[in-house]
C-alpha cells in the first residue's frame, strides 16, 4: 500500500503495494498505485441521477468526460472535478455523483488522455512521465473547452459554476479561477501554490502563488498539517494579502496528511474529509454556486453551513 505525499505522486522507492490489496478494490476502477489493503471507500450509487461519458471539444481533440446530474430538466449549477495524477478513477466518479446527489452537475475530464491512462498503473515512474508531459497551459485550455461545454447544456445554470480538485487538481484550481472569470468558486484540496525548493524551472509548469492578483473567484484552500505542501501557506497568505484578495481562505487540518480526503489510500482522515466536504459545499453556496433543488440553500447562505452529503454504503478491500 501507498502513502502519497506529494501531488506528483511517490517516488519509486516508495512503493510497497499488496497484490491482494489490488485485488480487493482494483476491480472496481480505484487508482492501482495508492489503493489501501484497508480501505472502505464511501460508494455512491447512481439512483436518480444521468451518468454518462461525454465528450468535450478542446483545440486539437475530443476529451472524455464522466458527467454526473440529477434527473430531470434542470437547470442545476455545475462543478468541475479534477483528478489527481491518477486520472479519472473510481474515487473521482464516487465524487461526482456524491455531488450529482446533492444538485450539482459534476463533470471530470481526462486532461491525461493525450499522454496516457495513470489510473490502471502501479508504476510511479511512468505515470509521473503522463503528468509531466500534460503541461499545465493545455490542462488550462481544456478546462476552458469544459466550460464551453457546461454552458451550451440547458441543464447548467450559467451563471452557478464551480471547480474542485484533489492534490495535483488542487494546483489547477488555483491556476483555473486566475485564469478564467467564468467561474463563482474554487475549491482546491492540497494543491501545490509554489515550486519546490531548488526546483529548475520547468516551462511546463505554473505556480498559483506568481499569479494572485489575477484570481477572479474566491478559492477555500484545504491542507494537511502534516504535508510537506502546507510550508508555502504562509507565503500564500501574504501574497494574497498583498493582492487585496477578499472571500479567499487557506484551512489547515494539523493532524492530517495529504490525500486526507482520499478514502480509498492510508492518508485517509474521515473527521477532516467531512469537515473539509461541508466547507466546500457552503464556499460554493456563499458564492453563488448553489443548487436551487437543495432545501437549505437559504439558511446554507445565512449561515455558511450545509446538510451532510450522501453517502451509501462503503467498499472494503482485502487485508494484505
Amino acid at each position: 500500500m501507498v502513502n502519497l505525499t506529494r501531488p506528483e505522486g511517490s517516488e519509486p522507492q516508495d512503493l510497497h503495494l499488496s497484490r491482494r490489496a489490488l485485488a480487493g478494490l482494483f476491480f472496481a476502477g480505484y487508482a492501482a498505485a495508492a489503493l489501501s489493503a484497508r480501505a472502505e471507500p464511501i460508494v455512491t450509487d447512481a439512483t436518480g441521477l444521468t451518468v454518462e461519458t461525454v465528450q468535450v471539444s478542446a483545440a486539437d481533440r475530443q476529451i472524455p468526460a464522466y458527467l454526473a446530474r440529477p434527473s430531470g430538466h434542470g437547470p442545476f449549477p455545475a462543478v468541475i472535478v479534477v483528478s489527481e495524477i491518477f486520472g479519472v478513477h473510481e474515487y473521482i466518479r464516487d465524487i461526482c455523483r456524491r455531488l450529482a446527489k446533492l444538485g450539482y452537475v459534476a463533470i471530470a475530464p481526462a486532461f491525461f488522455v493525450r499522454a496516457g491512462d495513470p489510473a490502471p498503473m502501479t508504476d510511479m515512474a511512468a505515470i509521473q512521465k503522463i503528468v509531466q508531459a500534460t503541461p499545465d497551459r493545455q490542462v488550462l485550455g481544456d478546462v476552458g473547452a469544459t466550460l464551453s461545454f457546461l454552458k451550451a447544456q440547458d441543464y447548467v445554470i450559467p451563471d452557478a459554476l464551480a471547480i474542485t480538485g484533489f492534490c495535483w487538481g488542487g494546483g489547477i484550481v488555483w491556476l483555473a479561477c486566475e485564469t478564467f472569470t467564468d467561474f463563482r468558486a474554487g475549491v482546491a484540496w492540497y494543491g501545490r501554490l509554489a515550486p519546490p525548493p531548488g526546483a529548475a524551472p520547468d516551462p511546463n509548469k505554473l505556480w498559483p502563488i506568481q499569479n494572485v492578483a489575477n484570481l477572479h473567484a474566491p478559492v477555500l484552500g484545504l491542507y494537511a498539517g502534516k504535508d510537506p505542501l502546507a510550508d508555502a501557506v504562509p507565503a500564500m497568505r501574504e501574497a494574497l494579502g498583498a493582492a487585496h484578495q477578499t472571500g479567499t481562505e487557506i484551512i489547515i487540518y494539523p493532524d492530517a496528511q495529504h490525500g486526507f480526503h482520499a478514502d480509498y489510500r492510508d492518508s485517509y482522515n474521515p473527521a477532516d474529509a467531512q469537515d473539509g466536504w461541508m466547507r466546500m459545499l457552503a464556499h460554493f453556496a456563499i458564492n453563488g454556486a448553489v443548487s436551487r433543488h437543495d432545501p437549505h440553500n437559504h439558511a446554507a447562505k445565512r449561515s455558511g453551513r450545509r446538510t451532510r452529503p450522501h453517502r451509501t454504503r462503503r467498499r472494503r478491500g482485502r487485508r494484505g
